[in-house]
């Protein structure tokens, strides 16, 4: 559906983006991270066309974003970090007028009542936008860059600002828009795409550094592959039990914490992913697994990692 192709943002010396190459899949939900003034917004920006590329393309859905701006544009639908809304207009008068801007061809009628149920803006369509709360306006951002149902969604910071409640409201709305749409999604908040989305692409001084699931780029940057767990049941017969686990390399016995309960770190070889093994032969034994924690790394952590070195110049990247 998208696909960007050695982007470059030049500004006099300075590169915002540095050959930047990444596709998105139809009906992929995509975050998009990074350190302030790593290039996301600038990426974001020429995706949308709203900003020119030095070099590079982008393409969606076919179209390239600049050859052919008319039939790109009419995929996407936009929302930056501060919406640019009309405050003295009536959130109906805004969304009318946008219908318009975008000459799109469905009811009117029909169609922004079904974007105002999506968004739940229906009880403030009547009010100014610039008496809205900040939660209100994002919602009303939202339901513009949905007018003309496009097939892309590019949403830049839709949760800043918010309070936790909003955030979550968000959260679940742009899941559920994440059916029917492809989306990409830029935020800070970290635990907010680790919930949303199926893929990160992390970009730091305008190079792409890692592009892949979660869980495979903590596989890739985690130093080990550890996993302790705290077992009901005889220390010694568990242990052995871990130890003829395929794929185990170590186990270490780490003493009783409960009556009758025992803490170990195992460690598999590289590459293996062993807790459905240790599940079955725990199961197999009757010994209950109190409780299991991977030592791979957290988004976070992998944010973290990634973007801590200001000299990094690992351009090709991690993962995909």
């Amino acid at each position: 559906m998208i696909e960007v192709n050695h982007l470059v943002k030049q500004y006099g010396v300075k590169r915002a983006v540095d050959d930047i190459s990444f596709e998105v899949e139809k009906g992929e939900i995509l975050g998009f991270l990074g350190p302030n003034g790593a290039g996301k917004s600038t990426t974001m920006n020429i995706i949308t066309g709203y900003l020119s590329a030095t070099e590079g393309t982008v393409t969606i859905d076919g179209h390239e974003i600049l050859d052919d701006p008319t039939a790109a544009k009419k995929l996407i639908g936009y929302l930056p970090e501060f919406p640019p809304l009309y405050p003295d207009m009536t959130v109906n008068e805004y969304l009318e007028f946008v219908f318009d801007l975008k000459k799109v061809a469905l009811p009117k009628k029909a169609h922004l009542d079904e974007i105002c149920g999506l968004v739940r803006v229906d009880d403030v369509r009547g009010r100014l936008i610039k008496n809205l709360s900040k939660g209100y306006k994002q919602r009303v951002g939202l339901a513009e860059a949905l007018i003309g149902n496009p097939e892309v969604l590019i949403l830049d910071e839709p949760t800043v600002g918010l309070d936790p409640k909003q955030i979550i409201e968000i959260r679940t709305l742009v899941k559920k828009l994440g059916e029917s749409h492809t989306v990409i999604l830029s935020s800070h908040i970290l635990p907010e795409v680790q919930a949303v989305c199926e893929r990160v692409i992390v970009i730091n001084h305008g190079l792409l550094v890692a592009d892949g699931r979660p869980d495979e780029l903590s596989r890739e940057l985690s130093s080990d592959h550890k996993l302790t767990l705290r077992v009901e049941g005889p220390e010694k017969k568990v242990a052995n039990a871990l130890a003829s686990i395929g794929g185990m390399e170590k186990v270490v016995q780490l003493g009783e914490r409960e009556p009758g309960c025992f803490d170990f770190t195992v460690e598999a070889e590289s590459g293996n992913d062993i807790r459905r093994s240790v599940f079955r032969a725990m199961a197999s034994g009757g010994w209950p697994i109190l409780s299991m924690r991977s030592s791979e790394l957290s988004l976070e952590d992998i944010f973290l990692q990634l973007t801590e070195d200001p000299t990094t110049d690992n351009k090709g990247g991690a993962g995909k």
